[in-house]
């Protein structure tokens, strides 16, 4: 076999253990509530991934020390995401908690992608360590699972900076660190503060250590799926409610800028960050403009609730989270259109977050700028800066490329998803939530909703939308290139 191919089977056969000891605290979990299926779903999952984890390891350890090629990263990243999702769904389809392998696919797509949307009609009536991993995989997937397993590769020998600069997201190159470097190492430990600093306050605010853990790993990891049907509106809480969009705000933040923050012990760090700026922007101008319309349109609520629903919902769909406390769905019409908008904007690069991406967003308004001044006065050169520093027009031209080919791929997907016949709003919404790594969209996929009504083939797409999305599509996309498998041709 060719090396590379080696060296990539190497890989995903190193993903297969990491998964394999992921799975152990749902099993433990199974193990104390007496779930026997559970029990028998994880544990025999495991079983397969670590055998075949690691047959792949020593098959292929002769290759280990094979360097992969840049455009190799692709193939390793996008193979590595749809076989999380594979294996990850095993243990629903296993247990009998999701034998439809379509919906196990799709609600485990949903958790690794940190998306959050569910086909689960009744999701109080799975195992407790079902639920447990379901959430898990927010937190596993927040970082990224490529990211999450380069700290091992430099052992196997491959050449972990090519991997993870395939997976991570964003357009600038300010991106956590493929190798275990000092930089990568701050951000992880940032990750796991913040992750252990919301549970405890969850934990104080009334909720067990189950739930708290849970839905940290969808507030930190920006997922979103709640182990209550009515998500974080069953524990009825303003404090929770605001813990959560504490942390949900905060983990769509660059986590670079943190770590800067840290090293130079100076929070005006983040206030400088144009793209920070703008997200702040964003989130406080949308909330409050739905915060007064709500309450003078509607009036149905006091001021206080209106502004606590109305900003939870705006950071949950800005951050790409999706947990609900109030119907959206039934506020008016500017609301809701607010709301929308904010599908197609994001969080931060080189955060949990998904969406086009707040820097994205800054560029292309400068962008715009720029070509109303030049309409203007043709004859002048004005560069376009970010953090005051020129981007190049390479960098532009690839932003733009990106937004026109995400439009594109929204389209598309919407398109396919109208096959099953349903009305425009709902597949418009669905295949921007699942793109977007979203999770709730509106009408028949809204608030108080799921896509359990859809088809296989529907469900499908949405599942392959939402890992198209996660992985900022050109790492998907560009394996459908036939010049990408000639090896022939000059990277």
């Amino acid at each position: 076999m060719n090396n590379k191919f080696g060296t990539i089977l190497k890989i995903e056969g190193a993903l297969l253990m990491v998964l394999a000891g992921c799975m152990v605290p749902s099993l433990l979990i199974a193990a104390a509530q007496g779930e026997s299926s559970s029990i028998m779903g994880f544990g025999s999952v495991i079983a397969i991934c670590v055998i075949t984890g690691f047959i792949l390891y020593h098959r292929f350890k002769s290759q280990s020390r094979q360097s992969l090629r840049s455009r190799d990263g692709f193939l390793v990243v996008a193979a590595s995401w749809f076989i999380a999702s594979l294996a990850g769904c095993l243990p629903f389809i296993i247990s009998g908690s999701m034998p439809n392998f379509f919906d196990a696919f799709f609600e485990t797509a949903s958790g690794f992608t940190t998306t959050g949307s569910t086909i689960l009609t009744d999701i109080e009536i799975l195992p407790r360590s079902d639920l447990f991993w379901r959430s898990f995989t927010h937190w596993i997937g927040g970082m990224g699972i490529i990211v999450f397993i380069t700290a091992i590769l430099p052992a196997f020998g491959i050449n972990g900076q090519i991997v993870a600069n395939a997976e991570t997201t964003g357009p600038t190159k300010d991106k956590i660190a493929a190798k275990f470097s000092d930089n990568s190492k701050g951000i992880y430990t940032i990750y796991f503060v913040m992750t252990l600093l919301q549970t405890l306050l969850l934990k104080l605010g009334g909720l067990t250590w189950y739930d708290s853990l849970v839905h940290t790993f969808g507030t930190v990891g920006t997922g979103g799926l709640s182990i209550y049907n009515d998500s974080i509106a069953h524990y009825g809480s303003a404090y929770v409610e605001i813990i959560i969009a504490l942390f949900m705000f905060l983990s769509a933040v660059n986590f670079n800028l943190y770590y800067l923050a840290i090293k130079k012990k100076n929070v005006l760090q983040i206030w400088r960050d144009d793209e920070a700026r703008l997200y702040f922007l964003v989130t406080f101008l949308a909330g409050g403009l739905i915060t007064i319309y709500n309450f003078i349109a509607g009036g149905l609520k006091e001021l206080g609730q209106t502004m606590l629903d109305a900003f939870f919902q705006v950071i949950s769909i800005l951050t790409t989270t999706g947990y609900v406390t109030d119907d959206y769905d039934i506020w008016p019409t500017f609301s809701k259109m607010i709301l929308l908008t904010l599908f197609f904007i994001g969080g931060c690069s080189s955060s949990t977050a998904g969406g086009i991406k707040c820097i994205r967003i800054v560029v292309a308004m400068k962008m715009a700028k720029l070509g109303i001044s030049q309409k203007i006065h043709p004859q002048r050169v004005i560069p376009i800066t970010v953090n005051g520093k020129e981007i190049s027009n390479s960098t532009a031209i690839r932003i733009s490329n990106f937004i026109f080919t995400y439009l594109l791929v929204l389209i598309i997907g919407m398109l396919l998803l109208s096959f099953d016949g349903h009305d425009f709003v709902t597949n418009l919404s669905a295949a921007g939530t699942c793109l977007g790594n979203i999770g709730p969209g509106f009408n028949m996929v809204g608030p108080t909703t799921n896509f359990a009504f859809y088809s296989d083939f529907a469900k499908f797409i949405c599942s392959m939308l939402m890992i198209i999305g996660r992985l900022e599509l050109y790492t998907v996309l560009v394996l459908f290139s036939r010049n990408y498998w000639n090896d022939n041709r000059v990277r």
